[in-house]
């Protein structure tokens, strides 16, 4: 086929998609903002259920990209995205111009600011994280305090940025719950003897294999769940943490203080997901991009050779993102067939 695909993003989403259509012998220009691809997954030791190793995924990934119908184009990114006849066009900073005969774009999430909670002291207080953060230290394989100790209580606090009317985000991230679960656990591997507890709004485990992780992070590694909602953090003499929270069961105030805070931060659009969309009349809510429908048009959009894969549509997990990309590498595909 002798066809060319413009694909904005080199995060999960693009790579698939980009291999996908390969395969197929059309050619793909992918092209990615950052100085490497695979997106937001360099940004994490494990994933979640099953605790497999990020760098291995990224590897697999990376390695599709060896194709020869794939050119991968880093350290780019679009400003502008317009169709012009039956063509698609993508404009740089520097006015490069990229042409093919359809685009997609795949230009992935941001994780949620935390500093806009300031009731929570994210910025403020040193021993209030992120589960970004959290990841960094994990890395290493060392969980420490601002001044160093190891933490014998810590929290983890769900929906940070997330189904939260304050910051006009209403929806649920879908990867906060399983995540905090995750860490849970990573910590209590590390810190057998240490408390966590973990409050949460619900408990959200609608993937395969994730009330099983749920039920045993409680029954193997002792993690205690406090169904509550938290309205501020703040500091004790000695540096702690201190957390004042409802307990919704019991409906009953509550405080607890903790060696360390972790926000578990949700999913938002990113900034070329908001800009792009903008540009070609494809904006959503909260600034994701809309597709034309939520079933077999998912990865379609009003304008014609216009297509959405992975999370700049909305939150979803890593393998719902990567099947998402190879429904629309068939989309891709039809279209075109079906044009000059």
């Amino acid at each position: 086929m002798d066809k060319k695909v413009l694909i904005i993003g080199g995060g999960p989403a693009g790579i698939e998609t980009a291999y996908s259509l390969a395969l197929q012998d059309v050619k793909v220009v992918m092209i990615e903002k950052d100085a490497n691809v695979c997106g937001n997954i360099q940004n994490w030791e494990k994933l979640f259920p099953d605790f497999k190793d990020a760098e291995e995924v990224r590897k697999i990934l990376s390695q599709k990209l060896n194709h020869p119908n794939i050119e991968v184009i880093t350290n780019t990114e679009i400003k502008n995205l317009y169709p012009q006849g039956n063509l698609w066009f993508a404009k740089n900073d520097d006015e490069r111009i990229f042409e093919a005969n359809a685009a997609l774009l795949a230009t992935g999430f941001e994780v949620f600011d935390a500093k806009r909670k300031e009731e929570l002291g994210y910025g403020i207080y040193d021993n209030v994280i992120t589960s970004a953060d959290f990841e960094k230290m994990y890395k290493s394989r060392k969980i420490l305090t601002a001044e160093g100790r190891v933490p014998q209580r810590i929290a983890f606090l769900n929906c940070v940025g997330s189904r939260d009317e304050k910051v006009g985000n209403h929806y649920c991230s879908r990867v906060c719950c399983i995540n905090a679960v995750k860490q849970a656990i990573e910590f209590k591997e590390l810190v057998p003897d240490a408390k966590a507890y973990c409050f949460y709004m619900d408990m959200r485990m609608a993937g395969q294999f994730y009330e099983e992780l749920y039920r045993k992070s409680q029954e193997k590694y002792g993690v205690t769940y406090i169904r509550g909602r938290t309205s501020e953090a703040a500091v004790t003499r000695d540096n702690r943490i201190q957390i004042k929270a409802e307990d919704t069961l019991s409906a009953l105030p509550m405080k607890m203080t903790v060696d360390l805070l972790v926000l578990m931060v949700g999913i938002e659009a990113s900034a070329g997901t908001t800009l792009l969309s903008e540009q070609n009349d494809v904006l959503g809510l909260y600034g994701f991009a809309k597709p034309l429908g939520l079933y077999s048009e998912d990865n379609m959009t009003t304008k014609p050779g216009l297509f959405l894969a992975g999370t700049c549509k909305r939150p979803l997990t890593l393998p719902e993102t990567l099947a998402d990309a190879r429904s629309a590498a068939t989309d891709i595909i039809k279209y075109l067939k079906t044009t000059k």
